[in-house]
This record gives structure tokens, sequence and C-alpha cells, in this order.
């Protein structure tokens, strides 16, 4: 017992190896978080670049040219820009400074207010594109660095963990947005298109929207989502959609109903009004029937149907069905472009 004491007492030189262990193991971690936030800024703030957006139209009201800004990164060596589209939705000028200073017009390739992207192109030489990852690939945990220059103050980055994956946000346009990333990087206006990238410096996602009363509940644009919007829009300038031409509300349906029909919802869309000779017009639906199916799948609610009016369905008889005055019945309509 003697003995045991000396060893733990002594001279107090057995404990402080240990303790100096412990030490170097905390400062060794520290090192290696910061090293990792380090060489993904290194690796992609060359990319990064402000965007000044002008909005002429405006002018008159206001009484002088107003003026918008945000972040966008380049992603492709001949100088093609992804950035959100409330940036640059409207502008009749927009003009990008690149990390190395320079500046430079862009042109815009296309924006779609949906899923809040846009792309626009400058014709600079010696650009260095991002390198775009999975967000399939994406784990709540792992490390997120958002990168933007909010306010003026170039190039400012916030780490922190993806929070949440597979998050819905509702777009400006009223369309729900799918699979966007939740993380508590900090975010601010200006850091609005900036990259959101992983510790190996690739893009995952596109910074949308923070929550403005709630600290660390930040939202980005999953980067498959962005790569899926970007190609239609150098393809064609716009993401095509369908529609039907309603206007709609979501209703509980009659518990009876939904037991009688063996229904696996038990709401739908409420058609309230239509569109002038709109597609669902034409195909015989009035005012009253409320849409719970369309195209073979179960509709209960706007969000669903929005989902389910994509390109793919421009122009192609699908069928819905509807419950009008307690009777199910199917139509067939053909969706029109948005």
């Amino acid at each position: 017992m003697e003995k045991f004491l000396v060893e733990l007492s002594g001279d107090g030189r057995s404990s402080n190896p240990a303790g100096s262990s412990g030490a170097s193991e905390d400062d060794e971690l520290l090192d290696a978080y910061s090293q990792a936030v380090i060489a993904a800024v290194e690796k992609v703030s060359p990319s990064v670049v402000n965007i000044e957006s002008r909005f002429a139209h405006r002018e008159a009201r206001a009484g002088r040219e107003a003026r918008g800004s945000g972040s966008g990164f380049i992603f492709t060596p001949d100088g093609l820009i992804m950035t959100n589209s409330h940036v640059i939705h409207g502008a009749s000028r927009i003009e990008v400074t690149l990390a190395d200073g320079r500046r430079a017009q862009a042109d815009l390739i296309g924006d779609d207010p949906e899923t809040d992207l846009a792309v626009i192109r400058i014709a600079a030489p010696n650009l260095v594109p991002a390198a775009l990852g999975e967000s399939r690939k994406v784990r709540v945990g792992q490390l997120a660095i958002a990168i933007g220059n909010p306010y003026g103050f170039q190039y400012t980055v916030t780490a922190g963990v993806v929070s949440a994956l597979g998050r819905s946000l509702r777009s400006r346009s009223g369309r729900l947005m799918d699979d966007i990333i939740q993380t508590d990087a900090a975010l601010n206006p200006g850091n609005s298109g900036g990259p959101l990238v992983n510790s190996r410096g690739e893009v995952i996602g596109v910074n949308t929207a923070m929550i403005l009363p709630a600290q660390g509940i930040c939202f980005a644009t999953a980067i498959d989502t962005a790569k899926f919007v970007a190609s239609r829009l150098i393809r064609d300038g716009r993401v095509r959609r369908s529609y039907i031409g309603i206007a709609g509300q979501n209703v509980t349906l009659p518990r009876r109903l939904v037991r009688h029909y063996n229904l696996s919802t038990e709401s739908g869309v409420l058609i309230v009004s239509f569109e002038k000779d709109s597609p669902a017009q034409r195909a015989g639906l009035v005012e009253g029937d409320c849409i719970i199916g369309f195209d073979g799948q179960v509709v209960s609610g706007i969000d669903d149907l929005h989902k389910l009016l994509t390109d793919e369905r421009v122009g192609r008889r699908v069928p819905v069905t509807v419950l009008r005055r307690g009777e199910r019945l199917t139509f067939d309509i053909v969706p029109a472009e948005s």
C-alpha cells in the first residue's frame, strides 16, 4: 500500500506524462480540424465570386438604380457560375468580382425560381472551377464549410456540421423545394449562392437561406439537385415543368369516403378555380372536384401534385382521379408546359 501511494504521489512525475499526453491529443485533434478547414478553404476560395446585381426596372420607383449582392462559385473552366435565383432574378446588369480582384460582366444563362438556382457566365481566362461532390454521400454530423461574401466582407468562412438531410423548404414561388441540407454553419444574406463544401473541398450544396430568428438553422440546396437544374438551364435556359391550370387547396376527406373506397390518403386537393382554357378544364374537371390521384400516384396535397408535374409529363396523356359528390371518377388529362 505504501509503495502504491509513493508511485502515485512521489515527486509528481509519474502522473504528468498522462496529463501531457491528454493535452497533446487535444491539440492534435484541434489541429486536425483546423487543417481540414484550411485545406478545404484554400482549395475552394479561388472559385468563389462576389455578384452584384442592378435592377433598372426599379429606378423610377426608388429614384435611383437598385442593387443587390450575393455569392456564387465557378464550376466550369469556361466561366459558368452557380448562384441563387433571388440574387440575379430580374437584374438588368450582373457584375462578378473574382477572388484575385478581377471584375467581369456576366450574362444570364438561366434561372429557376422554383429551386432558387441560377447559372450565369463570364468571359475571363485562368478560371479555377470548384470540384462538385455528391450530396447522396453526405452524412449527418460531417463537417460543413460555408464560403461567401456577406455584407462586403469578402470570402468569409464559417464552419459547422450537417444537421439534417432531406429537408423541404418553400421557395419564393410557393413551390416546395426538396432535398435540402440543413447545417449550423452560419449564413448571412450575402452568403446566398455561395458553396457549402465538405472537408475535401468538394461542393455539397448551394447556400440558399437561413431562419432569421433562429441560430444555427441554415439551408443549402443539395448539389445533386443543383447539377440537374444547371444542366437544364444550360441546355434550355429554363427548367421545363408541366401544369394543369387549377387553383386548389388542401382539404381533409370525409372518413366515410376514405373507408368506402379504401383510400390510402385522408386528404386531397380541392379545385377552387381554373385558368381560362386550362388542361384540367378541357379534361372535364369542375370546381369542387377533389384530386386524390395523378398518373397512378397518390395525391394528398398541393405539394404532392407539384412534385408530379414534371417535364416528362408535358403533352403526355395521364389519368387523374377525383372525388365528385361522393363518387370516384377518373379523367384523362394532358398537362401543358408551365
